[in-house]
Formats: structure tokens, C-alpha cells, sequence
């Protein structure tokens, strides 16, 4: 029986959700499947820790294959007093644990993204967005380079994370921190290619709609967008699906997916997802 991977959209803290969603794989596949995850395993949500232990279970026995998202990011920009927390923050119960200082250096060498292929079909897994026009060896070359920033020395982490660069704002270490920006907040793009994470309005699009699949040869897996919800088209699979959301405005999942390594991984219509209804509101109302 071949393993059968299940891509999962942003869990957020959202342990009793992806509990659920680890105890059907299991009854389902037994030990014969792996977890990847497209990021933002934390914040927002109760149980940051326990999303923590369990992915990371899996990670050491070669199971689990998780990215960096924007909370990650946010969680290691606050340990190092780049950031104030937010109201809605949860990151403490991180930070704060007898363990934070293992869950800062584990997260940060973590990769922002990974390739791979189904049934030899190529594809990338990125948190927020792809880089149009970039192939897939470019992708992992590029993004190769800000990820040994992230995992180096605490100065250049340092600089890497900072909001203002001041006179560097040309540097290359400028230049790596808006690209890092993108991989992991990006969700429109502007005439002038600049990107935003904001809702596309006036002259920007969403981000997807500038990524050419049939050009670009391999398909992208990523979360990020809740007000998206499930985004299924030739190529691509959105699955933030807004769990730690639920309630606040109707109902929140945490959707994965689970494609077949036979024929056309990244064809459409697709109806192999599972749905993981949120357990109960864990935001308040706007």
C-alpha cells in the first residue's frame, strides 16, 4: 500500500481539529500516510503547544513535512522584541513554556518551502503564494538563500526580521525580506508585480491569478487565505479553510487534502478533501 500524503490547511492552535483529523488518517491508513503542512501550525488558537508536539512527533519519524507561515515568522519576530504581541495573539503559551527556547531554533529550521512530486507530477508547497514566473529549481535555489538567513546567526536573523531597514532598504538583505514577506503574507499582486497582503482591490489581483501552471510545469499547494476559503483550480489548491475562524461569521474547517499519485495529481474537479468542522468559536466577534 503506498503512503498516502494529506496536505492541511492553517491549524492555528486548533489541537482538538487536527486530533481528529490524525485519528481518521490513522484509522484509514494506519502508520502509511504523511502530514504536510502548509504553515501556521500556531497562534490564534488555544493549544499552540500541543499542535506543536504532535507535528513534531510526526517530523522526527519522518512523517510530518511542515512550512513556516506568517504566525511562525510573528512568533520568532516577538522572542527576539522585533514585534508587539496583538490582542488576538496566543503565542505566549509558546514563548513562555519551559520549552520556548526548543520551539523558537525547531521552527526556524523549518523550510518556507518545499517541492516534491505526486506520481511524478511536480509541485510546490508554500505558505501564502508562489513567485509567478519563477520555475520550480529557481524557486528552491532563491528561497534556499533566505532560509539559511533565517537559520543563521542571531545578528543576521535579526536583520532578516526587522520591518525597517532604513539605508539598507536596497540591500540584499532587504531584498530577501520582502521576498520572504511574499512567500508568507502575499495575497495580491499590483500592475507593477508589487505584492500585498491585502484583499485584491482596484488594480491588484489575487496573487493565482499571475501563476501559469501549464507554463510553469508543476502545481502549488498553499494556505494563508481564510476569506478565500478553498481555493480548487487547474494547478492549485488553496486550503485555508479558516478553522481557528469558526463562529465568528459562520463556520470554520480544517480541510485537507488528499491527492492521488496516480494520473493528474492537480486536475480538476477534485473532490478528494476531508473537512474537519470546527469544534467550537475560539476568536471573538469583529
Amino acid at each position: 500500500m503506498p503512503v498516502q500524503r494529506i496536505f492541511v490547511g492553517d491549524i492555528q492552535g486548533c489541537a482538538d481539529e487536527l486530533d481528529e483529523l490524525l485519528d481518521r488518517a490513522t484509522s484509514r491508513f494506519g502508520k502509511r500516510f504523511e502530514l504536510w503542512a502548509v504553515g501556521d501550525l500556531i497562534n490564534r488558537g488555544p493549544a499552540n503547544l500541543r499542535v506543536l508536539e504532535r507535528v513534531h512527533e510526526l517530523w522526527a519519524k519522518g512523517r510530518a513535512f511542515p512550512i513556516l507561515g506568517n504566525h511562525e515568522i510573528a512568533l520568532l519576530r516577538t522572542a527576539l522584541g522585533l514585534r508587539t504581541p496583538s490582542r488576538l495573539d496566543t503565542l505566549g503559551e509558546v514563548l513562555d513554556s519551559p520549552d520556548g527556547s526548543f520551539w523558537f531554533e525547531w521552527l526556524r529550521s523549518l523550510p518556507l518551502v518545499r517541492a516534491d512530486e505526486i506520481g511524478g507530477f511536480p509541485f510546490l508547497m508554500v505558505h501564502a503564494a508562489a513567485f509567478p514566473g519563477w520555475s520550480l529549481p529557481e524557486t528552491v535555489r532563491r528561497v534556499g538563500k533566505i532560509e539559511a538567513q533565517l537559520q543563521g546567526t542571531p545578528a543576521v536573523l535579526r536583520k532578516l526580521l526587522a520591518r525597517d531597514h532604513g539605508a539598507d532598504s536596497g540591500s540584499r538583505i532587504a531584498r530577501a525580506a520582502d521576498r520572504l514577506g511574499h512567500l508568507v503574507s502575499c495575497r495580491s499582486l499590483s500592475e507593477d508585480g508589487a505584492w500585498s497582503d491585502a484583499e485584491p482591490s482596484g488594480g491588484s489581483v489575487p496573487w493565482h491569478e499571475c501563476f501559469a501552471p501549464d507554463e510553469s510545469d508543476y502545481g502549488v499547494v498553499y494556505g494563508h487565505w481564510s476569506l478565500q476559503g478553498l481555493h480548487v483550480a487547474s494547478g492549485i489548491r488553496g486550503l485555508d479553510t479558516g478553522c481557528v475562524h469558526h463562529g465568528r461569521s459562520g463556520d470554520g474547517f480544517l480541510t485537507a487534502w488528499l491527492p492521488d499519485d496516480r494520473g493528474e495529481p492537480f486536475a480538476v474537479p477534485d473532490t478528494r478533501f476531508w473537512k474537519i468542522r470546527g469544534h467550537r468559536r475560539y476568536l471573538p466577534r469583529d
